[in-house]
């Protein structure tokens, strides 16, 4: 961390404990709700649903290599594997919406297609592996594939547009190869790599598996009953591949990552949690902002609240994961499940320090109309989803 945001946190921090009246109910009635809701997230969701999924992208990031993502956005590449490939980046790259700056501008300088790398950019931070189970496990499952889903065909229709609209421009890129690394070689097959993921999902699944409702019968409820039964045995299972498939210098390497992972993301998110406790509180109890105020901006299911959702989405920066404590407090506060959508669709591929970035690598004009795409196709989604789900 530099050095002048050092003394930023301290100068705010100052100007806090100096002026915020802390004696007023409403202040210390925030304060409580701010904490209540970072115990709620300690008990509910660090265990049994992060911590797995940690362990899942830190195997992938060690042993999903990003050169046999990169290498199929070449001028020569097939397109429909360039599309396919650039819609389900995120699930391998797991970055935020600065992070992927840098891989976007790499492939788009050396040759890549504009639809292909514009595909990528709004994939690598969309479809985060841990954002999406974060996002089904705390605002609903509903939600959850929603974003799933949506993020998917966004990038490919972002990228399908984007390469229209500028294809004379495209044509007359220097068509280049990008350089990557060869892929080191590994000892074991695809399918066992395959089987050691699903096992971790399965742990993930069963682990995290929710309460049914009072007096449900059937599957559910049976899962429900037997859901540690199956957790320790997967357990037991992901133990014996690990002693028999890998090398130890592998599981070092998968442990390191894992950690990496949860020192960046673990104090933000706590933070996240924090400050939307503290200024939304958690759903049904109001903290600081007045829960009418969300409900005459982004309540219901308008053509307005959608379209604010998407554009204040777009412009904020949202660390990784801060979105879903943020839209916890709002929905909690009567924001619309349509606008809660547009939202997640929208912001954490965009913001406005990211927006700044792209302008520089592929132009205003391109950078405009990238974002514009995004903000329509946020707000027609929410409008459509909340359509169904109110």
């Amino acid at each position: 961390m530099k050095e002048r945001y050092k003394l930023l946190i301290i100068v705010l921090t100052f100007l806090a404990a100096y002026y915020v009246p802390w004696e007023g109910e409403t202040v210390r009635k925030s304060g409580l709700e701010a904490f209540l809701m970072l115990q709620e997230y300690a008990r509910e969701h660090v265990l049994t649903c992060l911590i797995p999924a940690f362990f899942i992208a830190g195997a992938i990031a060690v042993f999903v290599s990003q050169a046999s993502v990169l290498k199929y956005f070449g001028a020569t590449a097939s397109k429909i594997l360039s599309y396919s490939v650039a819609s389900v980046s995120g699930t391998v790259l797991a970055v935020c919406s600065c992070t992927v700056l840098p891989l976007f501008a790499g492939i788009y300088t050396r040759g890549a297609g504009i639809g292909p790398a514009t595909a990528f950019l709004y994939s690598g931070p969309a479809i985060n592996v841990l954002a999406i189970v974060l996002t089904a496990r705390i605002l609903g499952w509903e939600l959850g594939l929603a974003r799933a889903v949506g993020a998917v065909l966004f990038a490919v229709v972002t990228g399908l547009l984007m390469a229209l609209i500028f294809r004379r421009d495209d044509a007359q890129r220097t068509a280049g190869q990008m350089y990557l690394p060869e892929e080191g070689e590994k000892g074991r097959a695809l399918w066992q790599e395959a089987v050691f993921m699903l096992v971790m999902v399965l742990i993930l699944v069963f682990a995290a598996f929710a309460r049914p409702a009072e007096g449900e019968v059937g599957l559910w409820p049976m899962i429900f009953a037997a859901k540690w039964h199956l957790t320790v045995a997967l357990l037991i299972i992901l133990g014996l591949i690990l002693r028999a498939w890998f090398q130890k210098d592998e599981l070092q390497t998968w442990v390191q990552s894992t950690w990496g992972f949860m020192k960046q993301i673990f104090p933000l998110l706590g933070a996240g949690v924090l400050v939307a406790g503290f200024l939304l509180g958690r759903p049904g109890h109001e903290a600081l902002i007045p829960e009418r105020y969300i409900q005459m901006l982004v309540g219901g299911n308008s053509l307005w609240a959608n379209l604010f959702a998407s554009v204040a989405g777009a412009l904020m920066y949202f660390a990784t994961l801060t979105e879903i404590p943020i839209l916890q407090g709002l929905i909690g506060s009567g924001m619309g499940q349509g606008p809660a959508l547009a939202l997640l669709l929208a912001g954490p591929a965009l913001s406005l320090p990211n927006m700044l970035v792209i302008g520089g690598v592929m132009g205003w004009r391109k950078t405009a109309v990238f974002c514009s795409i995004i903000v329509i196709l946020s707000t027609v989604a929410g409008m459509v989803y909340g359509a169904f789900f109110v």
